[in-house]
C-alpha cells in the first residue's frame, strides 16, 4: 500500500476532494481524465498547480478529484485548490509550497468569500439594495 493523500479545496457553494496516491501521473476529476476538460480555459486554470510543479513531480503520483456544489467555475477553482493541496502535501516541498504560494494563494488556500444571504422585504433585490432616493 503506498501513500494516500487526502485534501479538500472550496470555493463558493463548491466543495472538491482530492485523493493523492503514488502511480503515473493520472490526474481525473469526477472521473474524466484532465486532458478531455472542456472547454479550454477550464482546462488550462486546472493545469496550473500541474504546470508549477513539473512533470517529474506529477509523474509520481496520480490524483483523483470529486466536486460537488456550486457553479462550474466555483467547482474549477475548488478543484484546483484542492489539487495543488495534495501535491505540496504528497511531495512534502517546502520550495514547492513557496512556489504555489508566490504564483497564486488561492492554489493552497481557499477562498473564504461565500455570498451574501438576502435580506427580508427586498429578498428579489440582493442582500443591500435599496430605494432609489426620489426627490419630487
Amino acid at each position: 500500500m503506498g501513500k494516500i493523500v487526502i485534501t479538500v479545496g472550496k470555493r463558493k457553494r463548491a466543495i472538491a476532494r482530492a485523493v493523492a496516491r503514488e502511480g503515473k501521473g493520472r490526474i481525473r476529476i469526477n472521473k474524466i481524465p484532465i486532458e478531455l476538460i472542456e472547454p479550454k480555459y477550464k482546462r488550462m486554470k486546472l493545469m496550473e498547480p500541474i504546470l508549477l510543479a513539473g512533470e517529474e513531480v506529477i509523474s509520481q503520483m496520480d490524483i483523483d478529484v470529486t466536486v460537488k456544489g456550486g457553479g462550474v467555475m466555483g467547482q474549477m477553482d475548488a478543484a484546483r485548490t484542492a489539487i495543488g493541496k495534495a501535491i505540496v502535501e504528497f511531495t512534502g516541498s517546502k520550495e514547492l509550497r513557496d512556489k504555489f504560494l508566490a504564483y497564486d494563494r488561492t492554489l493552497l488556500v481557499s477562498d473564504a468569500r461565500r455570498t451574501e444571504p438576502h435580506k427580508p422585504s427586498r429578498s428579489t433585490k440582493g442582500p443591500r439594495a435599496k430605494r432609489q432616493k426620489s426627490y419630487r
